[in-house]
């Protein structure tokens, strides 16, 4: 029997590439632009902890799963039928437009490792289902023609316009635009992405219906195998799981700044075009380099433990990058023919999602550290291909005893060689040329045993465990650590002298140990610093019942400003923090406020609850890291703070950071608002247990400020912003002190 001739309209006209990939790289532009948009709109329920964007990309990878899934089943329709299903979609899902957060309870403690992926999907769920099936389904549509080609390297067009989407935000969307003409913008954009769809769907009226599975099996084209599948699945789910594990392993353990979480995603999204690009030369020498740098970005993210640094930063994102490129190639030369794209596809988003969950989800309830780091480095090194590393140490050592005997002496040097490199470190943080050479050794040898799977996987597993895995187990098995969804915390001491609390890079507190000076202000909190000042003159300023809220608890050291008479009222975020003092791991709440409430949860939501005018000095601290909480700094949140003080009450705020000047923040903020306010930078000198910090003051009442600050090193605040941060509308790009990244 003859097949039927297929119309000549369809055989004639051009395959139109161009229409298939702006359609694709639109779609893919609006679904990136959209996840920072709704994570910035949620920020004031949220706060800035990093595993929110974890949440948030998880709840994306599953609806793209599901906008994957969606079209799989789409593609089994005539190109036709598929369209006007699609538009359909699309209109409906526009009844959700303009994208605005859903009015619902606030999260219980404890619950918003789940509270938050449900706030996300009621907010751009529709939305985002349907956009996220853009890419298979225009390649699909694309395909469709005779004269079409390959169609996986428009794959490449869709992150192309991910990457776009993504950088666009920060950098042109939020400084320029608050967050309703965002919302209308995206909106605008989807109107733009729906006639796209449609003139795609036209372009392809007279294409047949895609041919049966079974027809393309009798061609030869086998079904893929469960183990095919599974690699599939591998290869998508590393490195998803490490992009998101090297943003928490950066801000927890080597690097907290602002913005950071953009260049894991921006650098995961480029792989993409790289390793689905037509021409593979690129992707073939990334994929070359890939063993190497895999072990030496792993033994620098174990090493960045030791200290802060650049390098650590800078080579934990290389490997990501690497290791991306590497594993989506080999994921690209695994990909099936054009009639099994969608499986393909839909296999590769499950992966994804199978990747976020280990990593967002999984991690944080199991483990006490960022365990899932060097875990997903082990994964990567069982899947990177060797190439032609994996008969150099076979061309020195032709016999087989040879080649065993050769890999067990290469890997006793590897094991012994990291642990006598870290302990040098440990001394003497600054590298010097001897060091570098060590360090190539170790990699080199490391290289080497990319001779077989199983001597490389255990090379990289002896780097990591000698150059910090190991020290990490000690603190684990001490039970000096402990985790929440909001952070990492790890208490260490030196008897004696201090016992220390560290919130990731950044110090949450410190108690002296040393006889009678228990209960001393220490780090940020000293008698001179602003907030010291501010508490020790209470009762002068307020009388003996002066009522005092500190936002933020840390380890308590502020409680023993407490005076009798004195009525103090906490708040904290996080019940693990809560826990140290209940603990008397620290032991300042027990001692100087045994009976003061901390009331847990988003200081400002209940702040909110709380009766107008129920304080006279309120203290906020909420500072984790370097990564601000913005909502915090608002006209709003300022609006509720002083709703919640006396009409002479003192508002303090703590403004220290390394990589964001707030005080021209703060300096806008009172001269909108009409408010006398006062810095005090403090800078201890020979004083071990004291920090420098920077403290604002703010008050209603000039002449209140004035008493407080005629003394003690207080000076006006300088330059203000151009403009207010407001719930829709900051932007800490002007802020950031670049210098500081160096």
């Amino acid at each position: 029997m003859t097949e039927p001739a297929e119309p000549q309209a369809a055989t004639t006209a051009s395959p139109r590439r161009w229409l298939f990939a702006v359609t694709i790289l639109t779609g893919s532009f609006l679904l990136f632009l959209v996840q920072p948009l709704v994570a910035r709109m949620a920020l004031p329920r949220l706060g800035g902890a990093p595993n929110v964007w974890n949440s948030a990309m998880l709840v994306y990878q599953a609806l793209l799963l599901g906008g994957y899934a969606y079209a799989h089943l789409l593609s089994r329709l005539a190109v036709a039928r598929q369209a006007m299903i699609h538009l359909a979609l699309l209109l409906l899902a526009a009844l959700t437009l303009p994208i605005a957060l859903p009015d619902i309870a606030p999260p219980e403690a404890g619950s918003e490792a789940w509270w938050v992926p449900y706030l996300f999907l009621l907010t751009i769920g529709p939305l985002f289902f349907v956009v996220s099936a853009q890419a298979p389904l225009m390649q699909g549509w694309f395909a469709a023609h005779p004269r079409a080609g390959d169609p996986y390297p428009l794959y490449a067009a869709s992150n192309l316009g991910s990457f776009a989407g993504l950088l666009a935000y920060p950098l042109l969307a939020e400084p320029l635009l608050p967050i309703g003409a965002q919302s209308g913008a995206w909106a605008a954009g989807y109107a733009a992405l729906v006639v796209l769809v449609a003139l795609a769907a036209l372009a392809r009226r007279g294409s047949p219906a895609p041919a049966p599975l079974e027809t393309a099996e009798a061609a030869g084209e086998a079904p893929p195998s469960t183990r095919r599948i599974a690699l599939w699945l591998a290869l998508a789910a590393v490195p998803s799981g490490l992009m998101l594990s090297t943003t928490t392993h950066l801000t927890t353990d080597i690097f907290a700044m602002p913005l950071l979480w953009v260049i894991p995603l921006g650098l995961y999204l480029l792989s993409f075009s790289i390793a689905f690009a037509e021409s593979r030369r690129l992707a073939n020498a990334i994929t070359a380099a890939a063993p190497v740098v895999l072990a030496a970005g792993g033994a620098l993210a174990m090493l960045g433990t030791v200290g802060a640094s650049m390098v650590a930063v800078a080579a934990s994102l290389i490997m990501l990058f690497v290791v991306s490129v590497t594993l989506h190639a080999h994921l690209y030369e695994k990909r099936p023919a054009p009639a099994r794209l969608t499986q393909f596809y839909l296999v590769m988003s499950a992966g994804g999602v199978l990747g976020g969950l280990f990593t967002a989800l999984i991690a944080p309830l199991v483990f006490d550290w960022t365990w899932e780091h060097p875990l997903l480095i082990l994964a990567a090194a069982a899947l990177l291909p060797l190439g032609s590393w994996s008969g150099r140490l076979g061309q020195l050592f032709k016999s087989p005893d040879g080649f065993r005997m050769a890999v067990i002496l290469l890997l006793f040097l590897v094991f012994v060689g990291s642990l006598a490199f870290r302990g040098e470190l440990l001394e003497d943080p600054k590298w010097s040329a001897l060091d570098i050479a060590a360090f190539l050794l170790l990699i080199a040898a490391t290289a080497l045993l990319a001779a077989r799977r199983w001597s490389y996987v255990a090379a990289c597993a002896a780097l990591i465990a000698a150059l910090g895995a190991m020290s990490q187990m000690q603190t684990s098995l001490e039970g000096a650590r402990s985790r929440s969804y909001f952070g990492i915390y790890t208490v260490s001491a030196k008897p004696g002298f201090e016992r220390r609390l560290q919130h990731g890079t950044t110090l949450h507190g410190v108690q002296r140990l040393d006889a009678g000076h228990e209960l001393d202000a220490t780090s940020y909190y000293g008698r001179t610093s602003g907030v010291g000042l501010t508490l020790s003159a209470a009762g002068q300023l307020y009388g003996p019942q002066a009522r005092i809220g500190v936002v933020g608890l840390g380890v308590g050291t502020l409680a023993c400003y407490r005076e009798p008479g004195q009525a103090w009222t906490f708040f904290e975020i996080d019940p693990a923090v809560l826990a140290y003092s209940q603990a008397r791991r620290f032991t300042f709440m027990d001692r100087c406020a045994p009976k003061a409430p901390v009331i847990i949860g988003d200081a400002r939501l209940k702040l909110e609850e709380l009766p107008d005018d129920s304080f006279d000095i309120l203290v906020v601290d909420a500072f984790s890291s370097d990564a601000i909480p913005l909502h915090l700094m608002t006209e709003e949140a300022q609006a509720v703070y002083f709703r919640k003080l006396s009409p002479r009450g003192l508002l303090v705020i703590h403004i220290s950071n390394r990589f964001i000047t707030l005080e021209p923040v703060l300096a806008a903020l009172a001269r909108e608002r009409g408010l006398a306010a006062a810095i005090r930078p403090d800078r201890p000198k020979d004083a071990p247990h004291l920090a420098a910090s920077d403290w604002v003051v703010l008050s209603r009442d000039p002449k209140q400020l004035a008493a407080l600050t005629v003394t003690g090193g207080w000076r006006p605040l300088g330059a203000p912003a151009t403009s207010v941060w407001r719930d829709d509308y900051a932007s800490i790009l002007p802020q950031i002190i670049w210098s500081n990244f160096l």
